[in-house]
């Protein structure tokens, strides 16, 4: 008599629980929200759209109809008092049941590793984003304890904690760290790179569309790494050229005293600095050299010949524009 419950409840359970996860996913997109992945901006984001899509695609063929066959397999064998199907302990091998459920995986991973190898060449972060009018805007990018640090050696300023980037025109992010390991993430541009002490990494990204996106730090690295966060404007041309007259105006220059101050472990307001000191990032990635010998480099990493033109919470110089 206690058989029949238990057998309805183990159905039940596994049937409630997949419901719950299929809600929680959909409910942000019936909410509102959005999942800023599947909402690319950029022509790296949407090839990396892709690449998700056609994975999860080429899996739910395997997953899915294994998930419907464990249902139908535990509804269609339970214990009963009249069941009747036919008791085989003797049974072990069927060779049309072995092809099917090995042959289809074998396609679907050869698929897999196909599309794979295509979009990683394709996808190479240091690989130049062609545009048919304009030339790529180089930023260096700087992690550290617990802020972005973003110069801008064509233009000869530099923020914290904020990115302007012209729309429709691809960008050469020169990436490195002065504390430890961190993750540079601007979801609907692209996916994410590593920024690492004495490496210079190479990223090229392009926003479409004028906008705001989201940045983010995606690696922990302590108590306020959750505040690593950073706005990226996304203007026209014009636009981008009048805040950079803006921030020349408007702001103090970064001297070497104000960067080893901001380089201390601790958060940091938005700030803007009319220029900054020559070969910082150079010395920012070969901080840790040791007797002589060079740091490593990733990608295209940076030239020597660079251009440029505490406490818990640090203050910095700060100016207010229009475009921010």
């Amino acid at each position: 008599m206690n058989k029949k419950p238990r057998s309805l409840i183990r159905i039940i359970i596994p049937v409630v629980l997949t419901l719950v996860t299929i809600a929680l996913i959909v409910w942000p997109m019936m909410a509102g929200g959005q999942y800023v992945v599947l909402d690319p901006k950029g022509p790296i984001g949407a090839s990396q759209k892709d690449l998700i899509i056609i994975s999860t695609i080429l899996c739910a063929i395997v997953i899915v109809p294994v998930l419907i066959l464990s249902a139908v397999i535990v509804w269609r064998y339970r214990d009963k008092p009249d069941n009747k199907t036919a008791y085989e302990p003797n049974w072990a091998h069927s060779t049309k049941a072995e092809v099917v459920w090995w042959t289809i995986p074998i396609v679907i991973i050869g698929l897999l590793a196909i599309v794979t190898v295509r979009y990683t060449y394709d996808l190479e972060p240091s690989k130049p984003l062609v545009h048919e009018e304009k030339a790529p805007i180089t930023i260096q990018v700087s992690s550290l304890d617990w802020k972005w640090l973003f110069l801008y050696p064509e233009q000869g300023i530099a923020t914290v904690n904020t990115l302007n980037i012209p729309a429709d025109r691809p960008v050469k992010f020169e990436l490195t760290a002065d504390s430890p390991m961190n993750s540079f993430w601007i979801p609907q541009l692209g996916g994410q790179i590593y920024t690492m002490s004495g490496m210079a990494m190479t990223l090229y990204l392009q926003a479409d569309h004028e906008g705001k996106y989201w940045g983010s730090g995606a690696n922990f690295t302590g108590e306020h790494f959750g505040q690593m966060r950073f706005d990226v404007n996304a203007t026209s041309d014009e636009e981008f050229d009048t805040w950079v007259k803006e921030v020349k105006q408007q702001s103090q220059p970064m001297t070497q005293e104000t960067y080893d101050a901001l380089a201390k472990p601790g958060t940091s307001n938005v700030a803007y600095f009319s220029e900054f000191p020559e070969g910082l990032f150079q010395k920012i990635v070969t901080k840790y050299v040791v007797d002589g010998k060079s740091a490593h480099s990733k990608h295209e990493g940076s030239s020597s010949n660079e251009s440029a033109a505490g406490d818990k919470s640090l203050s910095v110089p700060k100016v207010n524009t229009s475009t921010n």
